[in-house]
């Protein structure tokens, strides 16, 4: 609601020093911005001497080197360019261990210690076995690799909503790159927003999670979390999941709010 952002400044613009919002939301099922949303908002922060923190914990290095950024605002062909003036990195740099990374333009990182009067510590900060596999991570992250993991998702995706279709669960799936999402009951208008999100038919993800898992298939335990792929799931592991899912979406239709 660009709207509401610009009535927002035009009242407290002084008193705001930023705003932070995800690439693509990814913790209320994927859903991905507004044509020109993250753009508004980039445009109002700068007319106001605010940042735009951009929140890529879940997209940034797993859709690719530039994040969810990187396939929008920030892609060569994008219809209305703009950048972030900050980015929040997760555990995905670190092949899953316990790091995170802070970017953004040189005259803002500039104010973090020791080069600024901004403090910043923890301590976890440079973890070295962190570190060590966060290099190992971005070594082996090639284009190949990411091409590889959106062929991966594109497949699974579309194995998923088939085997829906054919057991007559009403549904769509949402992307944001190679993240996905299944959310049930939406296929008319799919999710783009919290009310979106909440009026889903969420009873039927339970026993579709459990027959999977039955099946030595784990998924992401809450129908709001994204789905990953990696460059690890092979084609035995691929067949496995596939082999899973008509039982898992008769489940699914069989289920009852």
């Amino acid at each position: 609601d660009l709207a509401a952002v610009e009535t927002a400044f035009a009242a407290h613009g002084s008193n705001i020093a930023a705003v932070i919002t995800e690439a693509a939301p990814a913790n209320m099922g994927v859903v991905t911005p507004a044509d020109g949303f993250n753009a508004g908002l980039s445009r109002i922060t700068r007319e106001h001497g605010a940042l735009l923190i951009l929140d890529e914990v879940l997209t940034g290095f797993r859709t690719g080197y530039s994040g969810y950024w990187g396939l929008t605002g920030g892609a060569a062909d994008a219809a209305e360019p703009w950048t972030p003036d900050l980015l929040t990195f997760g555990k995905v740099i670190g092949g899953g261990m316990p790091t995170a990374a802070l970017a953004g333009r040189a005259d803002v990182m500039d104010y973090l210690a020791p080069l600024g009067p901004v403090y910043q510590a923890g301590t976890l900060s440079g973890n070295p076995v962190a570190m060590a596999a966060g290099v190992a991570t971005l070594t082996h992250a090639t284009r190949d690799v990411y091409a590889f993991v959106d062929a991966r998702s594109l497949e699974l995706s579309s194995a998923l909503s088939a085997a829906l279709d054919t057991a007559g669960v009403d549904h769509s799936v949402q992307f944001a790159g190679n993240l996905f999402s299944v959310a049930f009951g939406t296929s008319a208008n799919g999710v783009h927003n919290y009310a979106d999100a909440q009026a889903q038919e969420t009873f039927r993800y339970a026993p579709f999670f459990h027959s999977m898992l039955e099946s030595g298939v784990y998924l992401p335990p809450s129908v709001f979390e994204a789905w990953f792929l990696s460059a690890a799931h092979d084609d035995a592991a691929m067949n496995r999941i596939f082999d899973a899912l008509p039982a898992a979406a008769l489940a699914a239709a069989a289920a009852k709010a």
